[in-house]
């Protein structure tokens, strides 16, 4: 049976099993971390680390090359730790299994990691590989890119030397992204008061299910439902008509996913329950015609329930109805730089109910600082117009492309000389480490690259093998023409 150690390159494969066998949980990287000093150890590596654990490694020229720019490779070391639930497998202690399944590269019914293990391996193999040319290297491996961007927001200022960045963790062939969007959330909690059930009102449960989702970056401009939006554009509806009262909405889950699903329990006039469940059946085909191209699987249901304990005070529910309706919600702004690319999002993520409180969470994107700023206020202005409590979070920065950057030049006409291919050159509306780079080293030159990688941060997660073999050609061959 092939493995993965039988596969090519060979380098770049045999570093990947490696770190395969070493645990690397988000924000438990202790192990990762001491075995890549004990790598740069045994290969008399040049190695050091700062506080909150990033690792550099330095590289000298090959000989004639002394004088070319040094060139800063990244990738982070930490995974997102996913398995199947009738898998016994704990990340703390066990490796990851890759088994070679066709053309790709999977995990036994876990994550495989290669989100950015094959980038971290391709690190490894520019440091150990003598058979390549290059200027000076510089290798970061960086921690908790997935749960915080911690390392690249704590790198320390003494760390990197160069001013070129090449960023190994995308996850398409055939695309070079020199730009991203930097993000904040913004949360907004109303207090109510409970009061008494009234007796002369029926109890309805209101469902919103079947939507398609999806990453609140990459899917936003894709047409897509947010359940959240259509639960309160019917409840308003009616309680503008009949006047209802509510005990509880549960609406999405994830701050940077579209909300798929979300429900209701109200009570309605007993006198006016048929004709709200009629309106809320010419609401349904409404949507679904609304819908009908980019949510085909949606559903909509209305049924009695039981009687809850409590209903939320009118005021409350006036005001989180009015205010959940006017938040804004989808694409903001389309990019001038890179035509046909999101600039600037807000995603309606949850509505969730806790003892006396409601916490309703929204993200924002811009790869333009100002304007997810400007993204986060809107979204503030409306909820302090509700009378609600609202912060922000941190938030992390964007990349703002740049069509000229010339390292961007360099690997794109690099992949198109050895796979006589144009590739795309794009902005991702997502998160990469690279905004937080510029932050302490503003003078970099950065584009980001990789192979191809489906189904991350799932059990599902595979990476296709031919293009392993095409990612680090293109790197080395980047590399010697830099």
């Amino acid at each position: 049976m092939t493995t993965i150690k039988d596969l090519n390159p060979k380098v770049v494969w045999d570093h990947f099993d490696a770190i395969c066998k070493v645990p690397r949980p988000s924000k438990r990287e202790e192990k990762i971390i001491e075995f890549l000093l004990d790598f740069a150890k045994q290969h008399n590596i040049e190695a050091k680390r700062d506080t909150i654990g990033n690792v550099v490694m330095k590289k000298a020229a090959t000989a004639g090359m002394e004088n070319k720019p040094t060139v800063i490779l990244q990738s982070h070391m930490d995974m997102v730790c996913e398995k199947n639930r009738d898998k016994v497998h704990d990340f703390d202690k066990d490796p990851i299994i890759p088994i070679v399944d066709g053309e790709w590269v999977r995990a036994d019914d876990t994550t495989l990691g290669a989100d950015c293990g094959i980038g971290m391996a391709a690190q490894m193999a520019v440091l150990t590989d003598e058979t390549i040319s290059h200027g000076p290297v510089e290798c970061l491996f960086t921690v908790d890119e997935e749960t915080g961007l911690t390392g690249a927001m704590e790198l320390e200022d003494d760390m990197l030397t160069g001013k070129i960045l090449l960023n190994l963790d995308s996850e398409d062939d055939g695309e070079i992204f020199i730009g991203c969007a930097g993000g904040i959330d913004t949360l907004a909690n109303f207090q109510f008061d409970k009061e008494e059930v009234d007796a002369s009102l029926f109890p309805l449960k209101v469902e919103v299910k079947g939507l398609l989702g999806g990453h609140s970056g990459d899917e936003i401009n894709k047409g897509r439902a947010n359940a959240n939006l259509l639960l309160v554009r019917f409840l308003w509806a009616i309680d503008k008509e009949f006047g209802i009262r509510i005990n509880q909405i549960d609406g999405g889950n994830l701050r940077n996913a579209i909300a798929r699903e979300a429900s209701a329990i109200i009570m309605v006039p007993k006198a006016s329950k048929e004709e709200i469940i009629a309106k809320f059946n010419i609401f349904r085909c409404d949507q679904e015609h609304e819908w009908e191209l980019t949510e085909p699987n949606l559903e909509m249901h209305i049924g009695s329930t039981d009687t809850p304990d409590f209903l939320i005070d009118k005021d409350t529910q006036f005001r989180l109805l009015n205010s959940v309706l006017s938040c804004p919600h989808g694409v903001l702004a389309m990019s001038y730089r890179m035509p046909g690319m999101v600039e600037t999002s807000t995603n309606l993520a949850s509505i969730k109910f806790k003892d006396d409180k409601i916490h309703v969470t929204t993200s924002q994107r811009s790869d333009i600082e100002s304007g997810k700023i400007y993204a986060a206020s809107k979204v503030e202005a409306v909820f302090n117009l509700a009378g609600a409590k609202t912060k922000h979070s941190d938030g992390y920065p964007g990349w703002a492309p740049n069509p000229e950057s010339p390292i961007m030049k360099v690997v794109r006409d690099s992949y198109q000389e050895l796979f006589q291919q144009e590739p795309d050159v794009k902005s991702i509306h997502a998160g990469l480490e690279c905004g937080l780079f510029l932050t302490k080293y503003p003078q970099l030159d950065m584009v980001s690259f990789g192979p191809t990688i489906r189904m991350a941060h799932s059990p599902q997660e595979k990476i296709e093998i031919k293009t392993v073999e095409k990612f680090w050609a293109h790197l080395c061959d980047v590399l010697q023409k830099l």
